[in-house]
């Protein structure tokens, strides 16, 4: 018996409908799993990853300490009640964040299929669904695990499906099932094969594997699988065989695991805690010491009154016992309230971001959540931010922008264009040039030429519902676009057949009889269809990319193409197509025919030989025009992306997108430029052709740089897609680097080549990722930057890359909430990411550090000060402080004042935030926080300290009170003391303060206030007559501070503890000031000076903006009739179908008897549209 779990799964073997047969190897069930922990894993595991905080097990370290009554001098009820309160909030919190995580899992686990079960259907929930079942669903249902589809409703086994959740598509995709088992009508036949295929794996383009029916062998490919995810559409029902379920389905193997997610200041927390505890240990050794060599030499001489303990039998054990005595007494340099803060801190700060209006979406009604609450002050220190493009930086809609036609530029220069004389127009469509609809009105061949090119030369299929409601099913969202636009202008695709094309040319019905389609491909980069007009004429349109259009052009042409190429120029990243067109002589057609009916018919490089024919027949072209489509982007985000760039953040986009689209929405986002020096390529299939690549650019910006260092430059590397692809992208400001690299990327040689590339790099565009290689890029910067990185996305297919970057962001877009769900933060738009960086995020990385830098500063000033008392009363362990003051010291004194500052504080507003953005910097370099800075703020705190309890000490020394007697009581120098700390660190926050409220008013002097009120209250006659022995400081308030001269003590220990800081504070800034000054007044006194910088710019400054997702193999599809049910339709519409195809239909149909609607070497992910490639079912229009 083979199983799953112990051995590696070489190929997968499948029966259908066979559980028992297909338990014995283990395979995985359909239950999903994302969440975390259960109900007997939680405490373990939950407490397991909180005790990853060194601070937690220092404090049950110390528990543990002060649990011994013998070393320990302070109650233990002081640790536990704290720690246990913060291990308990925490474990609430992440429990709920698990929880939703669960309802999740449940919700889908929940979902119920129909599975055939005994010969008949029955309802089943997903996650008893298992490997080898055959279920059935129904139009608009979600796919409930990666099934082999067998039949469907529609004709030769078709069934349509939209991929949102898996590559963020909304547009749809043909499936088609083999011959064999689409003709399997009846449910019970469909139980008897049995299915050899691959492991499980994470390839979404790619599935390999054999049906076993008969004795016969069929080959099984990725056009003959439903994935998990998928959505099926316009097909009534479709049966399918599960070949994998649950974590095996390849949309969980991209997904990646929920990973524990921890600040960079916790981790330098985690390093600075055990500092502090080699700085405790040190002074308790030190104290230890002392006590050791003061019981030996002075201490003897008190036995006699002061006898030590049975355990005490030496002044060595005595000095042990002392070092335990003060590691518990000195322990409040890290106070287990620190965490509670940060805690609360971190829950305000995601309040915040939750309550803020200005990134609400009214739209859509969705407001930003924090959906964690342990990142936010990471938001401040992002240095890269990894993108999806579609749906994230784009909205998935495609617009008509404009068109140059005849070497006339038509574009945006009148108020929108009515096109109320078209009774069957789009009412959505916007044109901004009357002209172009006069033009029409007037007949112009030329213009009527150029849409009617549009209106037949696609692979649309439309649906028309009732009379004049015409929807477009297109393929690609670029054909929507540009049909739509043929549509308004009065050329109005109206109905196809294999064979025709039905249009309304200006309201008139004509029928063009449909010859030949020849189909676009990646290496092609356009497409063709041969028509016959009403007239008998023939026709060859053509569109595609402008560099292949234009060395088709018959010489006739050339100077319009030239006009048309400036016409192309654009500089906003429109996508723009060359349309062209050819008269064809009867008899030429007829021998050509000829050709293609036998290059189709051929078994060898059949594909090779029909691309050399379309190449033959596709020359001497007359050029009509261009026309240029803007895919539409998110609003706000060429700004925001400009505004990220100011503040040092590196932006990468990663999309599925082939090469051309991407780079198009790189112009424009103005990732990209036309001004840029240079565009470097380099597409090496090879590790060797790689290296040689990388390094010849390399030289060529070393070389650059040696002349200037403003220049500017962009790297696209593209490659093939093996077995492991890993993306490598790096890029300079202005500068854009794009690398799609084989398995070679994971050479160690080649990985230290990108790196240094990497290092001159800004600005990146990956092309053709699965979800997985996001992910794996986002490692390797995480792995060899040491930066902080941001992913965010809108689909499925980005919540591998979500989850392994530092901060995730989901985008609450048309592609599902599986992103959201995955995601640290959410909001419904890109370009709000802007203000929860630049305004969220640094303020809480500013709070967080002030917060950090004073909770430090004010502790040690507190507790150093039984550091000092330890050399004047013998060691002894003895505190300076009442236990009460110990106690309330960071629970009330001093709690609220710090709080205040960490939720409130503001250096600048929001405004300032936005307005200047390289204010977001320190963040990135880390300059608020840091070792340094927890260096100085201890010398500061150590001083404090020092200060604070020798100033009363030697004044005590030499002044008496108004009576003439001494202060020497400890009572009244430990009110002294406490009562100047609690002073000198109010005014001390109160000068680190920078934006005051009405809140931090009340907090920092309402502090002293509530010490002045609860010292009174405790060491009052009423408080020690109810429990004398725990108020032992009766009535030492009132006698000590109705003295002046202690008064007068507090007020100098004030004054020496701010002073210093007050100069260090500001001398610094105002010598700065005028130095600044000084300097712009010379410069006024001089005059403006040339810039002798010289900027270098690119010889070539045009740039093909062809970009067309369309994908191979539609064009087969529409002249096989496959996609298309056999209805009665009016000829006004839809001429009759002729009896039988034309022949080169009938030889093309001669072929295999499936339909391979989408070729390997095509497979991409295109841009989203609202749709694509639907279920033209044509009904008779009324």
């Amino acid at each position: 018996m083979t199983l799953c779990s112990l051995y590696l799964e070489k190929e997968r073997h499948v029966k259908a409908n066979a559980r028992d047969y297909n338990d014995k190897f283990s395979y995985a069930d359909n239950y999903i799993k994302t969440s975390k922990y259960n109900i007997f894993t939680f405490l373990p595991i939950n407490l397991f990853e909180q005790f990853q905080r060194v601070a937690n097990a220092y404090f049950l370290v110390l528990l543990i300490l002060q649990l011994i009554p013998e070393i320990s001098s302070l109650s233990w009820f002081t640790t536990i009640v704290p720690l246990v309160l913060v291990l308990v909030i925490t474990a609430v919190k992440d429990a709920t964040d698990d929880y939703f995580r669960y309802k999740s899992d449940q919700q889908v686990n929940n979902r119920q299929s129909q599975v055939l079960i005994s010969g008949s259907l029955q309802n089943e929930k997903w996650m008893n669904i298992r490997v080898g079942d055959i279920i059935k669903l129904e139009n608009n249902q979600f796919v409930a695990a990666d099934i082999l589809l067998l039949s469907s409703s529609e004709p030769y086994g078709l069934c349509y499906i939209e991929t949102a959740e898996l590559d963020g598509e909304t547009n749809l995709k043909v499936r088609q099932a083999l011959t064999v088992t689409s003709d399997l009508g009846d449910i019970s036949k469909l139980i008897d094969f049995d299915v050899i295929c691959e492991p499980p794996n994470n390839k979404l383009d790619k599935f390999t594997g054999t049906l076993y029916w008969r004795d016969n062998k069929y080959p099984l490919d990725n056009e003959k699988m439903l994935l998990r995810g998928c959505v099926l559409r316009n097909t009534e029902w479709c049966f399918g065989m599960v070949i994998f379920a649950g974590l095996q389905t390849k949309l969980m193997q991209n997904c990646g695991r929920t990973k524990f997610k921890m600040t960079n200041i916790d981790k330098l927390m985690n390093t600075l805690v055990l500092w502090i505890f080699a700085f405790l240990i040190s002074m308790g050794i030190i104290l230890a010491i002392g006590n050791t060599i003061w019981e030996t030499q002075t201490g003897i001489n008190f036995q006699v009154f002061l006898p030590w303990d049975n355990l005490q039998s030496s002044a060595v054990f005595s000095g042990f016992l002392t070092f335990w005595s003060y590691v518990i007494i000195l322990n409040t340099v890290v106070p287990i309230s620190l965490y509670i803060s940060v805690e609360i801190l971190r829950l305000g700060h995601s309040y915040f971001i939750n309550w803020d209006w200005n990134m609400y979406h009214s739209q859509t009604n969705t407001a930003a959540v924090a959906r964690t609450t342990t990142l936010n002050e990471e938001l401040g220190q992002v240095e890269f931010i990894f993108s999806d493009k579609t749906g994230t930086l784009t909205q998935n809609i495609m617009v008509f922008s404009k068109c140059s036609i005849n070497g006339a530029h038509r574009m945006a220069k009148t108020a929108c264009v009515d096109f109320s004389f078209n009774p069957l127009c789009d009412k959505k469509f916007k044109f901004y040039d009357g002209s172009l609809v006069e033009a029409v009105k007037l007949e112009d061949p030329a213009v009527q030429e150029f849409f009617r090119l549009l209106a037949l030369c696609h692979t649309v299929m439309p649906e028309e519902k009732r009379e004049g409601h015409l929807v477009y099913q297109a393929q690609s969202p670029d054909e929507g676009a540009l049909v739509t636009a043929a549509r308004n202008f009065g050329f109005v695709f109206r109905a196809r057949t294999p064979e025709t094309i039905t249009l309304y040319e200006m309201g008139r019905a004509v029928t063009y009889q449909l010859l030949a389609i020849l189909d676009f491909n990646n290496v092609r980069k356009r497409m063709s269809v041969i028509v016959r007009n009403p007239q008998g004429q023939l026709k060859l349109y053509s569109k595609g990319a402008d560099t292949i259009i234009f060395d088709r052009l018959d010489p006739s042409s050339e100077d319009l193409m030239y006009t048309t190429s400036e016409h192309l120029n654009v500089r906003e990243g429109l996508r723009t197509l060359a349309l062209a067109y050819k008269d064809l002589d009867e008899h030429y057609f007829e021998v050509w025919m000829k050709k293609l009916l036998f290059a189709s018919t051929v078994i060898e490089n059949r594909e090779e030989q029909l691309a050399d024919i379309y190449e033959e027949i596709e020359q001497g072209l007359k050029l009509l025009g261009a026309t240029a489509i803007e895919d539409k982007l998110q609003e706000g985000v060429p700004e925001t992306i400009a505004c990220l760039n100011l503040a040092d953040i590196k932006i990468w986009v990663l999309t599925g997108d082939k090469l051309e689209t991407a780079m198009n929405i790189g112009y424009s986002c103005n990732m990209l430029r036309n001004d840029m020096n240079e565009v470097f390529v380099i597409s090496g299939h090879t590790l060797l052709e790689v290296q040689q690549d990388a390094a010849g650019d390399a030289d060529k910006t070393d070389d650059v740089f040696e002349e200037t260092i403003i220049a500017e430059y962009a790297l696209v590397i593209n490659g093939h897609s093996l077995v492991r692809n890993v993306m490598v992208m790096t890029g300079l400001t202005g500068t854009m680097f794009v690398f799609f690299l084989q398995a070679h990327a994971l050479e160690p040689q080649l990985e230290h080549v990108l790196l240094e590339l990497a290092c001159l790099c800004k600005t990146v565009i990956c092309c053709r990722v699965t979800p997985l290689q996001k992910a794996q890029v986002v490692d390797l910067v995480k792995k060899h930057k040491r930066a902080i990185t941001l992913a965010i996305g809108d689909g499925a297919n980005d919540v591998s890359m979500i989850k392994t970057a530092h901060i995730g962001v989901g985008i609450s877009g048309q592609e599902g909430m599986q992103a959201v769900l995955a995601s640290d933060y959410s909001f419904a738009q890109f370009r709000y990411l802007q203000r929860l960086l630049l305004v969220h995020g640094r303020w809480s990385y500013f709070r967080m550090c002030n917060f950090l830098c004073y909770f430090f500063y004010k502790n040690f000033s507190f507790t150093l000060v039984h550091f000092w008392y330890g050399f004047f009363c013998g060691f002894s362990a003895q505190t300076v402080y009442d236990q009460w003051f110990i106690t309330l010291y960071n629970i009330v004194y001093t709690s609220l004042p710090v709080l205040g500052m960490g939720l409130f504080d503001q250096d600048v507003n929001d405004q300032n935030s936005l307005r200047y953005p390289s204010l977001y910097k320190p963040g990135q370099q880390n300059l608020l926080f840091n070792k340094n800075q927890f260096f100085l703020y201890t010398l500061q705190g150590l001083g404090t300290s020092f200060l604070v309890f020798f100033i009363p000490y030697g004044a005590f020394s030499v002044i008496v009170k108004e009576d003439g007697s001494s202060f020497s009581d400890h009572q009244t120098f430990a009110v002294t003391v406490a009562t100047s700390l609690v002073i000198v660190v109010s005014v001390q926050i109160g000068l680190e303060t920078h934006y005051w409220t009405t809140i931090n008013h009340l907090f920092i002097w309402g502090s002293p206030t509530a010490y002045f009120a609860i010292l009174f209250t405790l060491q009052s006659n009423g408080i020690f007559a109810l429990v004398p022995t725990n108020f032992p400081f009766i009535g030492t308030a009132r006698n000590c501070l109705s003295e002046k001269s202690v008064w007068l003590v507090i007020l100098l220990t004030t004054v020496v503890c701010v002073v210093p800081i007050l100069v260090v504070t500001f001398l610094p800034p105002l010598a700065l000031f005028q130095q600044v000054r000084h300097l712009q007044q010379s410069r006024k006194k001089q005059g403006p000076q040339e810039q002798n910088l010289r900027r270098v710019r690119r010889t070539s400054s045009r740039r093909s903006a062809y970009a067309f997702s369309h994908q191979q193999g539609y064009g087969e599809l529409i002249t096989s009739g496959k996609n298309m049910r056999m209805s009665t339709v009016s000829t006004a519409h839809s001429p009759e179908r002729t009896a039988h195809n034309s022949n080169w239909v009938g030889n093309v149909l001669k072929r295999k008897n499936e339909v391979s609607c989408i070729s390997d070497e095509s497979i991409e992910a295109p841009e989203s549209s609202n749709r694509a490639i639907q279920t033209p079912k044509l009904q008779p229009t009324e």
